[in-house]
C-alpha cells in the first residue's frame, strides 16, 4: 500500500489514520485509490500525480471524445473494464495504452497476451479513474452505435432480398412508416442511422449538421458554439441511402440530384419536438445535405438571454413601444440576427394586434403569428408578399431580409403609413445601414422619418463555467484593454464610468470535460444600437457620410461592437481571443 505509505510520510494521514484505511481496504476489497477518493483524503488528479512518482509512469491526461473509434476495437471491452485499461492514441505504430492499475501482474499479462495476438507495440501511461469512466462511456458513443448499425446494414438492406437500400426505404415510406413528422425510430440499419446523427447533434446543442461525400468517405460534421467540427466519418456506400433517408422525412424528391431542394420536417428526440431545415446541394462526389437544428427551447430566448443589456436593451424596449418605425438587424450570415428579431417579434406579440411575417424560411413556429415563407422560384418573393402584407390590416410586419431596391421602397413606404416594420440587412455596423439603404434607392430625406434603431450584432463564445480561471492579462493585452476602457468613459454618462486598477484580471479557460476540450460552452450576442435622433436625422440629409455618421453615433453614447465586447471579457463572460476573433478587431 504505497500510496497510502507516501501521504503518511507527507503527514497527509495520522498514524491512525492510516491504520484505519489499510483495515477497510482489506475488509472492502477496495484499492487504494477507491479509499482515497471516496473518503477525499486528497484530489483525485494529487493522487495519481503522486501515483505516477511513485511508479515512475507518467500520468496522461485523456480527452475521451478525440479518441479514434477503430482504437476501441483493440482491447475488448470487458477486458477495459474488468483490468481498468484502454487505448489511448497510436503513433509510429506504438500504442499508447492507459492504465488505472499498471502495477497489476494480472492486468500487465493480459495486455502481453493481446499485443502478441494482434502484433502490436505498446507504451504504457498512467490515467485517473475518471478518465477511464469517460472512455467507457464513449465506447458507446455516436461511433460504436453507428457502426453496429452499419454492420446489420448489409444484412438488411439488400444482401439478404436483393433489394437496394433506396428500394427498401422506398417501400417503407409507401407503407407510410417513415412519414414527415415521425419519430424517426425504426428498425431499418440507415434510419437508426440517420436518427443516431441527429439524436447526437441535438444533445451537442449543434446549430448544423453537414453531411458531405467526399472521395472515399461520407463526412459528418456539426456546428458547435459557430465553429465546424467533425463528428463521423462513415463509408461512401451508404451515402445515398442517408440522403434518400432525410429526403423522405423532408418531403423531397428523391430522384432528384442534379439541382438543390429545400425542406424541412420535424422529429421528436429526448421527448422534445424538434425541426430541422434540409438544403441539398450536388456536389462532385454526391449530395451534399445540410440540416439546421432549429430547437424552440433553445431558439426562442429573451432579449436578456441573448445578451441585450444597459442602454442597448433600454433602447430596444423603447423603439418596439413606438406605434410604427422601422427596426433593422444588420450583420453577416449565422450573427445571430433573426434569432434577435423573433425575440422582438415574442415581445410585440399580443391579442390587440395583428402580425404578419414574411421569411426565408420560416425558422420556429409563434402562436398567434401569421408566418408565410416566400418562394422566388414561383415569383413569390420578398417584394411581392409585401405588397399583399399590407392589405392584410397588419400593425406589425417582419420581412425576413431587405435585398433589393423594391423590397426597400415597400418596407420604408410600410414604416412611413403607421406600421412597426422588422428586417435585417447586410450592413458591416449599424452605422452602414444607413448608406445601405441609399445604395438601394432610398432616398435619404425618407430614413431619418422611418429608422427607429439599426442593430449590428456578433455572436461570441461563452467562457465554460466549469473550467474558467482568472489570469492576470499580458502587457500587450492589459495595454489594449486599458485604451478601450478610456475610450468606454469617454462616451458613456458620468455616474456609469469604468474604474479598473492597474493590476486587474481577466479570464481564460483550460478546457474540460463539461466543454469537450473546447474551453467554452454557449454563445451570446455584442450589440451596437444605432439611435435615430433629430441631430442625426439632418446629418443624414446634408451628408450621410458613414464616418461622420459613426463619430455623432459615438457622442451620442453608442458603443461599438468592440467596446461591448471588452465589457463582456472584464465581467468574465468570454475571453479576449474570443473577441477578437468574432470582432476582427486587433487594435
Amino acid at each position: 500500500m504505497k500510496i497510502l505509505e507516501e501521504l503518511f510520510a507527507r503527514g497527509i494521514l495520522s498514524e491512525k489514520q492510516l491504520v484505519d484505511l489499510k483495515k477497510q481496504i482489506n475488509e472492502t476489497g477496495k484499492t487504494e485509490e477507491e479509499i482515497i477518493i471516496e473518503k477525499k483524503i486528497i484530489s483525485e488528479k494529487d493522487l495519481f500525480e503522486i501515483k505516477s512518482k511513485i511508479l515512475n509512469i507518467p500520468l496522461k491526461k485523456v480527452n475521451a471524445s478525440q479518441i479514434s473509434p477503430a482504437l476501441f476495437e483493440i482491447i475488448p471491452e470487458e477486458t477495459s473494464v474488468n483490468y481498468k485499461v484502454a487505448v489511448l492514441a497510436k503513433e509510429d505504430n506504438i500504442l499508447h495504452i492507459g492504465m488505472v492499475y499498471p502495477e497489476d501482474i494480472a492486468a500487465r499479462n493480459v495486455l502481453r497476451f493481446l499485443a502478441n495476438q494482434q502484433n502490436f507495440n505498446y507504451k504504457i501511461y498512467l490515467i485517473t479513474l475518471s478518465d477511464l469512466v469517460n472512455i467507457l462511456k464513449q465506447r458507446h458513443d455516436i461511433e460504436i452505435e453507428t457502426k453496429k448499425t452499419l454492420e446489420k446494414s448489409d444484412k438488411e438492406l439488400g444482401v439478404k432480398t436483393g433489394e437496394s437500400a433506396d428500394n427498401i426505404l422506398y417501400d417503407l415510406a409507401a407503407e407510410g412508416s417513415l412519414s414527415k413528422t415521425s419519430v424517426v425510430a425504426e428498425d431499418a440499419p440507415i434510419v437508426k442511422i440517420v436518427f443516431i446523427i441527429l439524436k447526437d447533434a441535438v444533445e451537442k446543442n449543434a446549430s448544423d449538421i453537414h453531411i458531405e461525400p467526399q472521395k472515399d468517405k461520407l463526412n459528418i460534421r456539426f456546428r458547435l458554439n459557430g465553429i465546424l467540427r467533425s463528428r463521423l466519418s462513415l463509408p461512401l456506400k451508404i451515402h445515398p441511402s442517408i440522403v434518400a433517408r432525410i429526403k423522405i422525412l423532408a418531403g423531397l424528391k428523391i430522384d432528384e440530384n442534379r439541382i438543390p431542394q429545400d425542406g424541412r420536417f420535424s422529429s421528436k428526440i429526448n421527448n422534445k419536438e424538434i425541426d430541422f431545415r434540409v438544403a441539398t446541394f450536388p456536389t462532385l462526389y454526391g449530395e451534399k445535405v445540410e440540416l439546421r437544428v432549429l430547437d424552440p427551447f433553445t431558439g426562442l430566448k429573451s432579449f436578456e438571454e441573448l445578451g441585450l443589456t444597459g442602454r442597448n436593451l433600454e433602447l430596444v424596449k423603447a423603439a418596439i413601444k413606438k406605434p410604427y418605425g422601422m427596426i433593422l438587424s444588420a450583420g453577416p450570415t449565422g450573427s445571430g440576427k433573426t434569432t434577435t428579431q423573433y425575440a422582438i417579434l415574442r415581445s410585440l406579440n399580443k391579442d390587440n394586434v395583428n402580425i404578419v411575417t414574411l421569411e426565408d424560411p420560416v425558422e420556429y413556429s409563434i402562436p398567434g403569428v401569421n408566418q408565410s415563407q416566400v418562394k422566388p422560384e414561383i415569383g413569390y418573393s420578398f417584394a411581392r408578399g409585401l405588397r399583399q402584407i399590407l392589405r392584410q390590416d397588419p400593425n406589425i410586419i417582419m420581412v425576413g431580409e431587405i435585398r433589393d431596391e423594391e423590397t426597400a421602397d415597400l418596407a420604408v413606404n410600410a414604416a412611413l403609413t403607421g406600421h412597426i416594420v422588422l428586417s435585417t440587412i447586410h450592413a458591416n455596423s449599424s452605422v452602414g445601414v444607413i448608406p445601405r439603404l441609399i445604395d438601394m434607392g432610398v432616398k435619404s430625406f425618407l430614413i431619418p422619418s422611418t429608422i427607429s434603431i439599426a442593430i449590428s450584432q456578433r455572436l461570441i463564445r461563452l467562457l465554460c463555467p466549469y473550467c474558467k480561471i482568472k489570469i492576470t492579462p499580458p502587457s500587450e493585452v492589459r495595454k489594449y484593454i486599458l485604451e478601450k476602457i478610456k475610450s468606454i468613459n469617454k462616451i458613456i454618462k458620468e455616474k456609469e464610468k469604468i474604474t479598473i486598477g492597474d493590476n486587474f484580471y481577466i479570464y481564460a479557460s483550460r478546457g474540460c470535460e463539461f466543454c469537450d476540450q473546447t474551453g467554452y460552452s454557449g454563445r451570446v450576442a455584442i450589440y451596437e444600437v444605432l439611435l435615430m435622433t433629430e441631430e442625426l436625422g439632418e446629418l443624414i440629409q446634408k451628408n450621410p457620410s458613414e464616418n461622420l455618421i459613426f463619430k455623432l453615433a459615438q457622442r451620442q453614447g453608442m458603443l461599438t461592437l468592440e467596446q461591448e465586447g471588452i465589457l463582456k471579457v472584464l465581467e468574465g463572460k468570454t475571453s479576449i481571443q474570443e473577441l477578437v476573433r468574432a470582432t476582427g478587431k486587433t487594435e
